[in-house]
């Protein structure tokens, strides 16, 4: 008996066993999906319309997911990719597109802890309708990592989507109605210069329509109004073929258009078009309330109507950004993307169908976090040798940027993440060169939040000594190099010019010793000329009585040469004494 006990008592705890394995784990099994939304509707051809990627992970965290998205090229074509309201704060690949190849691509990263929930958008894709038909929208291939620190794959689900694209396209018309008789002319196709597109709306009051009027036509009616299949009354008996209407009110219109030829009236043709001038009636912003100034995302309601057209989309800037088209997709919750500390404007416009807007704007403000501390450096470090700095920050597991500047260079950053005390450390990965160093820290948390930069450090990084001496040596010949060049060239240049004058001072004295000789020379023949004069007249003065005029000149001859004789040798004493003076 005991021992059938103990089966009995075996088989029931096997039986709680398997129970618990197969039982309790499909239960608790994670699992996570990618889906449309919406998933389907029908639109005109040349219209656009938004379609939204979500991911739902209900019961596990999920900290990254990529997907590949198909659609007909055909058919469609994607206008832009949104990033706003996107549970990713860091994307391993920017959403791209290719019309070509009709595909969508993404991959996104949540920094931790992850995502949670149903309903966490990716991005959101705006197609523009090509042409009539089905238009499925398919997953080609995805994933959705686990917060587990392994990078599970718990996407279990991929979902599709499927849109109606209509036929009415631009210059078409609306309907037509056909002929009674046989016989009777067609209904002509209406075109319209100002408003082409029946399924758009203009801002244009003034509207002019063309038909082609058959040669056996003898008559044409028409009619504008607000009623789609109205059979056209007003009668021209020449039949026009083009015709303006001016000053038209807001709203949907109908062009009808019926031609008449010797069997009778035929079809009418039905062309819609639609006018819408004024602006939105209305523009609200409102900011969602956050507990958290530091959340680096502020929400905004927007609350905007259109009596006539409706609103198409918003035009959103922040600060100085460029403009950036948004979408409302029924939430009318606008998200900022992830921005930086400080204050912010944000204008935006409400644009309806017909192109007219209405602007408003909101004030809102993101605080920083915390700064970091940057609190053991080296104030100097030898070229070559590794930088390491530490730091303090209040937010343990957070990523910390360092920032470091050589001179005027553009500074580097690199990324690091505090431990659970909210220490940590940067060891450079490259050795630092010479120069001075400028370094300092910033906290980005999971959520993209930023604290204001940190106080500055200076870093001196000299260079080994050898270089130094050698930089010194250098610096100390290439001035001393040029200094003994100048001097070499300055001796020159005083024995070039001293040489120079030497020879010519010779030459002028070759010259000096020549013109006296000369001189010399001249004076004695001029002298012994006189002489000889005179003593012409003497000898005459025996032979017969001179005159007083021969006397006097014999007493002017003499006196004449004794003054020329001593002016003479004065001058050439005085160029000797010069000559010698000069040696």
């Amino acid at each position: 008996m005991e021992e059938t006990f103990k089966k009995i008592k075996s088989l029931l705890v096997g039986g709680v066993l398997l129970f618990v394995i197969f039982g309790i784990l499909p239960i608790t099994a994670q699992a996570a999906s990618l889906y449309f939304s919406p998933s389907s509707g029908t639109h005109a051809v040349g219209t656009s319309f938004m379609v939204s990627v979500y991911v739902s992970s209900a019961d596990q965290a999920m900290n990254a997911a990529s997907g590949v998205i198909s659609f007909p090229a055909d058919k469609l074509s994607v206008e832009a990719l949104s990033k706003s309201g996107s549970v990713f704060s860091l994307w391993v690949q920017e959403p791209s597109f290719s019309n070509s190849a009709g595909t969508v691509n993404f991959e996104g990263i949540v920094l931790n802890p992850g995502f949670t929930g149903v309903s966490g958008k990716a991005i959101s894709i705006t197609f523009k309708t090509k042409a009539a038909g089905s238009a499925p929208i398919t997953f080609s291939s995805g994933s959705a990592l686990a917060n587990d620190g392994k990078g599970t794959n718990i996407l279990t689900g991929l979902g599709d989507a499927n849109f109606s694209i209509g036929v009415v396209g631009p210059g078409a018309p609306e309907i037509v109605t056909p002929a009674e008789v046989a016989g009777t002319p067609e209904a002509p196709a209406i075109s319209s210069p100002t408003h082409p597109d029946p399924n758009k709306w203009y801002a244009v009051k003034e509207a002019k329509f063309i038909w082609d009027v058959p040669k056996d036509a003898t008559a044409v009616r028409l009619l504008v109004g607000r009623i789609p299949q109205a059979i056209p009354t007003v009668t021209y008996t020449t039949p026009i073929t083009s015709k303006e209407i001016t000053d038209l009110a807001e709203g949907t219109y109908y062009f009808h258009v019926r031609l008449r030829n010797a069997e009778g009236w035929g079809g009418v043709s039905h062309f819609r078009f639609q006018i819408d001038t004024e602006k939105p009636t209305r523009f609200e912003i409102s900011e969602v309330e956050r507990k958290d100034l530091t959340d680096p995302r502020a929400k905004f309601i927007f609350d905007a109507s259109d009596k006539t057209s409706g609103i198409d989309h918003y035009e959103v800037q922040i600060g100085n950004e460029s403009p950036q088209v948004w979408r409302d997709d029924g939430s009318h919750r606008y998200e900022t993307p992830a921005l930086g500390p400080g204050s912010y404007t944000l204008i935006a416009k409400a644009i309806d169908k017909a192109g007219n807007s209405l602007a408003n704007s909101a004030e809102f403000v993101i605080q920083a976090l915390e700064p970091p501390t940057i609190t053991d450096y080296p104030r100097e470090l030898a070229s070559g040798e590794i930088l390491s700095i530490k730091g303090k920050t209040k937010y343990p597991d957070t990523q910390v940027n360092i920032f470091l500047r050589h001179e005027k260079d553009e500074a580097k950053s690199y990324s690091v993440k505090s431990d659970k005390g909210g220490r940590f450390v940067f060891v450079a990965e490259d050795r630092l060169s010479s120069g001075i160093y400028t370094a300092w820290a910033e906290v980005v948390d999971e959520r993209g939040a930023r604290s204001e930069p940190s106080g500055k450090v200076t870093i001196a990084v000299e260079r080994p000594a050898f270089l130094r001496v050698g930089s010194w040596a250098v610096g100390f010949l290439s001035v001393v190099v040029p200094l003994i060049a100048l001097v070499l060239l300055l001796v020159y240049l005083s024995w070039h010019w001293w040489h120079k004058f030497a020879t010519m001072r010779k030459r002028v004295k070759k010259e000096i010793r020549e013109a006296e000789h000369a001189l010399h020379k001249a004076f004695d023949l001029l002298k012994e000329a006189i002489r000889e004069q005179v003593k012409m007249l003497e000898k005459t003065k025996t032979k017969r009585q001179l005159t007083e005029e021969e006397e006097k000149i014999i007493k002017q001859l003499k006196k004449d040469l004794d003054d020329a004789e001593k002016f003479v040798r004065k001058e050439i004493e005085d160029i000797e004494k010069e000559v010698l003076r000069t040696k």
